[in-house]
């Protein structure tokens, strides 16, 4: 996930829409939801344009590598500048960086001068602004709100992140498969015209941010704390040396990227949707749609309901639901039981998801937001990267992409069960975490 979360609601009553009173939130917040859809719209293109380039299982698990090795070298970087430097003006970088990327890809496409290597290529480069983007953005939205408003605030973007990732995928498939037509080949050639115009409406999307961000009343500026070092390798080891001391943190991480890791998958959909369910390129949109579906139900849920107490065994179980329906998912042979599977995917991560944020947001100094971000990234966005790698590789073993596909995400969610079975009998601070008892 690309936004911090947390959706329950605050100790006093307040409601999360109360944060949209906040002037300079409600712009960001409503420009964020349209660079969103856009974002998702992008990713979701990327991986069925390299499948239709290449028909290759390998070639699609790359696509997680591509997206992975600039974050993993990057993004301790990127939190590093965030808690050193203007937020806002950090942000106007990233963002218009990732403008011209899009506007890249779009125009390479649509002149037919798109290759596998140059879709790698920019969306390395996305990635790349991205590992300094999200520490900035994520740490600049608790200062856009008062503090009893700022649970309100992540559920609003939260919600904003899974209403793109609802609407994203499924303009994507409606767009591919309204130019390329009904019965069109399954080819880059076919493909072109809705994959370019999907980039150029990724592009057009952060012009609203960028707005944003140039009348922003708020300061992005970084109050640095009372014996901060200034030496930048200092400060970035007393950030490493927080995260790495404060228990829960480490082993939510580390049950974060092991689950991503075995049952990262989503690379492999246009297989399933080309090879195995047969439904073309708008089968393809909703299938990628469905588990932010489950994910918006499951932070609508959360928000109303809140979370139970003993929020540590709550983790556990949505990790578990995460790994089982993933192996519904991989076994699934019916388009509706393969939607049904992947929405409950995305409604278990939002559970785990929203605990695990919940967690780091409570125990991290303001001053140390940033770099704790920038680690957690490497965490959270590098295991179900490497995970589509790793999907990819073992899909691409079987001489049929169908039965590969299959066999990589069965294996990951058995995989996904074993390693919360591990950390639920090694964690003992996991299994009894509650944090409405520490506060």
């Amino acid at each position: 996930m690309l936004v911090t979360l947390g959706v329950v609601t605050s100790p006093s009553g307040h409601k999360p829409y109360l944060a949209l009173r906040h002037r300079d939130f409600r712009r960001m917040a409503i420009s964020m939801l349209v660079s969103l859809v856009g974002t998702q719209m992008q990713n979701v293109a990327i991986d069925w344009h390299i499948w239709v380039l290449t028909r290759s299982p390998l070639a699609l698990g790359l696509v997680g590598l591509v997206r992975v090795v600039p974050i993993v070298i990057l993004s301790l970087v990127g939190g590093l500048v965030a808690d050193r430097r203007d937020r806002r003006r950090v942000l106007l970088v990233t963002q218009s960086t990732m403008t011209l990327v899009a506007l890249a890809l779009g125009a390479a496409t649509l002149l037919g001068r798109d290759s596998v290597g140059l879709v790698y290529l920019l969306t390395a480069c996305t990635s790349a602004a991205g590992a300094f983007d999200n520490p900035s953005r994520q740490s600049l939205i608790p200062r856009l709100v008062p503090e009893k408003d700022l649970p309100g605030a992540l559920a609003i973007m939260l919600s904003a992140f899974q209403l793109a990732a609802i609407a994203g995928p499924a303009l994507t498939g409606l767009l591919l498969a309204g130019v390329a037509g009904a019965g069109a080949e399954m080819s880059a050639h076919a493909h072109a015209g809705g994959l370019a115009v999907i980039y150029f409406l990724n592009a057009a999307s952060f012009f609203g941010v960028l707005l944003t961000l140039f009348t922003l009343k708020t300061s992005g500026e970084v109050a640095r704390s009372e014996g901060a070092p200034e030496n930048p390798l200092a400060s970035l080891k007393e950030g490493l040396h927080f995260v790495f001391t404060t228990p829960i943190v480490v082993w939510t991480m580390s049950l974060d990227f092991f689950a991503t890791f075995f049952s990262g998958s989503m690379s492999l959909l246009p297989i399933f949707a080309d090879q195995v369910l047969r439904t073309g390129p708008a089968g393809y949109g909703w299938l990628r749609a469905a588990p932010g579906l489950g994910a918006l139900l499951g932070s609508v849920w959360s928000s109303v309901h809140g979370i139970p107490r003993r929020q540590g065994r709550v983790f556990l179980w949505a990790v578990a639901a995460y790994g089982a329906t993933t192996i519904v998912f991989g076994l699934s042979r019916s388009f509706a039981l393969t939607f049904a599977a992947l929405a409950l995917v995305g409604l278990s991560d939002t559970i785990s998801t929203v605990v695990r944020q919940t967690v780091r947001q409570l125990v991290t100094p303001d001053a140390f937001r940033g770099r704790m971000t920038g680690v957690n990234m490497v965490f959270f966005m590098g295991g179900p990267q490497l995970g589509e790698l790793e999907a990819g590789f073992v899909a691409s073993l079987f001489a049929s992409a169908a039965l590969g596909a299959s066999v990589a995400v069965v294996s990951g969610g058995i995989g996904t069960l074993l390693v919360v079975a591990f950390i639920a009998a090694r964690a003992k601070v996991v299994r009894e975490y509650d944090w409405t008892a520490t506060g």
